[in-house]
């Protein structure tokens, strides 16, 4: 279902995906000792955190390098700004290569800290950036790029 027009589009493109993502790393690190931690997790913990985050490092610096070579904008606030679609790379994997990076992250943190609590903070992050960032982004690449960038979103996955 379709929201009115206007609705909630105040916080559209406002606030920096990672200040989202470091928001929401604390929030997690306040509730993790509030509930009882998860069972079973100590012993292979850390390593399944290392793997998500290089993981995730990996897939977001691919991502920044992409469109670092077309020489286009990396700001998120003004994809208005915005002067080549990138489509190669790990873009042709998902379209929002630096968000599924944020959402490792977040995802590795979650592992880490070991509580069912933790794992909201992922899915906060992913419904976030979705309606406040990847939309209003997709509007304005529309309106930029025309069908290329439709054809684009009919190959590749908003996020994997």
């Amino acid at each position: 279902m379709a929201e009115p027009p206007g609705v909630m589009r105040w916080l559209e493109l406002k606030v920096p995906p990672p200040a989202v993502a470091l928001l929401l790393a604390a929030a997690m690190w306040w509730a993790a000792p509030q509930v009882p931690a998860l069972d079973g997790l100590p012993t292979w913990r850390a390593g399944l955190a290392l793997v998500l985050v290089v993981a995730g490092g990996s897939v977001d610096m691919a991502g920044l390098w992409a469109f670092h070579r077309q020489r286009t904008t990396v700001n998120p606030l003004r994809p208005a700004n915005a002067s080549a679609l990138v489509t190669g790379g790990v873009y042709r994997i998902t379209r929002n290569p630096m968000y599924v990076g944020m959402a490792c992250f977040l995802l590795a943190w979650a592992v880490w800290l070991g509580t069912l609590a933790a794992f909201l903070g992922p899915v906060a992050l992913v419904a976030y950036l979705t309606r406040f960032q990847i939309q209003p982004e997709e509007r304005v690449l529309t309106q930029l790029f025309g069908t290329a960038y439709t054809d684009y979103t009919q190959r590749v996955r908003r996020w994997l």
